[in-house]
């Protein structure tokens, strides 16, 4: 874990649970692309600096998860480096108590408050096409995150951040976290018309292409949203919802679990009835969701 590997001229990842992209701007001047999910995640990144002689010039945020922010303070306090993020990562990032929040829907409670739901803060500043460094395209990634984005480099080496899923993972723990089902399904259909020297995902396999992975990916989405929809056919409230899809998967509820699954659920709940195939009504004051 935390190995460095090249994979082009002047790209190179970082292996661990969510891939830190790291790119050669020149001799000396490198910077990340993410930066691993905890204060011991930026030390080994670190280490590789301290290694190869490099100074770290920036890290771009490619979305406001913990797992990706939570190296940031880490490394801009030990190297002065600056933290670019993309749109509202960048609120996340500056205020990472966003993250659980969100999840929560409230205040979150002391056990949603830790490192892999809550990264510490860094000073992050708005991701811009000025802040690029030459001749590198962000790519809009939306779905996974509100803004998420990934980069092409110069070498066409193509940083893919949590846009898919390993099938391993799928098969694991069958519903990845989506914020935005709509945004998330028409971004895997352009990862699928991508062509690139090598794709690197931060939890799948590096490859060449990446269009089998996005389709599995897509089928994946449509089997939770027929089976939720299946659920509906009598009224059901959005508790009874998760506690079957739990049980019809085989998953274990835990409170992280219930946070990041029930909002990825609630997420699935807001397109089947954005798309005409739930309806929300109310009875006896509580929401109920059928299918139409």
């Amino acid at each position: 874990m935390y190995e460095l590997i090249q994979v082009s001229e002047n790209g190179y990842y970082i292996q661990s649970p969510a891939r830190i992209g790291l790119v050669r701007l020149t001799d000396r001047d490198v910077c990340l692309i993410d930066s691993g999910s905890d204060k011991d995640a930026g030390r080994r990144v670190r280490q590789h600096l301290d290694a190869g002689g490099w100074r770290l010039a920036a890290i771009y945020v490619t979305h406001a998860h913990a797992d990706h922010t939570g190296g940031c303070q880490y490394l801009q306090k030990q190297t002065g480096c600056r933290i670019y993020a993309p749109g509202v990562e960048r609120d996340f990032t500056v205020h990472p108590v966003l993250e659980p929040s969100l999840l929560y829907g409230g205040y979150p409670c002391r056990d949603l408050r830790h490192k892999f739901l809550m990264a510490q803060p860094s000073d992050a500043e708005p991701l811009t096409e000025a802040a690029l460094p030459a001749g590198w395209e962000a790519i809009p990634l939306p779905g996974h995150f509100f803004d998420m984005t990934g980069f092409r480099t110069p070498d066409d080496v193509v940083y893919l951040a949590d846009c898919l899923s390993s099938r391993e993972t799928l098969e694991k723990y069958r519903i990845g976290f989506v914020y935005d089902v709509r945004a998330y399904l028409d971004t895997l259909e352009r990862v699928k018309a991508m062509e690139a020297r090598l794709f690197v995902p931060a939890h799948a396999e590096p490859g060449e292409d990446m269009a089998a992975l996005a389709q599995y990916n897509i089928d994946t989405v449509h089997e939770i949203a027929g089976r939720i929809e299946d659920m509906c056919r009598a009224p059901m409230q959005f508790e009874a919802i998760l506690q079957k899809l739990f049980a019809g998967y085989g998953l274990a509820m835990t409170l992280e679990q219930y946070v990041l699954v029930g909002s990825t659920v609630r997420s699935y709940l807001s397109w089947l009835k954005d798309t005409g195939r739930l309806a929300a009504r109310f009875e006896d004051n509580m929401l109920l969701w059928e299918r139409i």
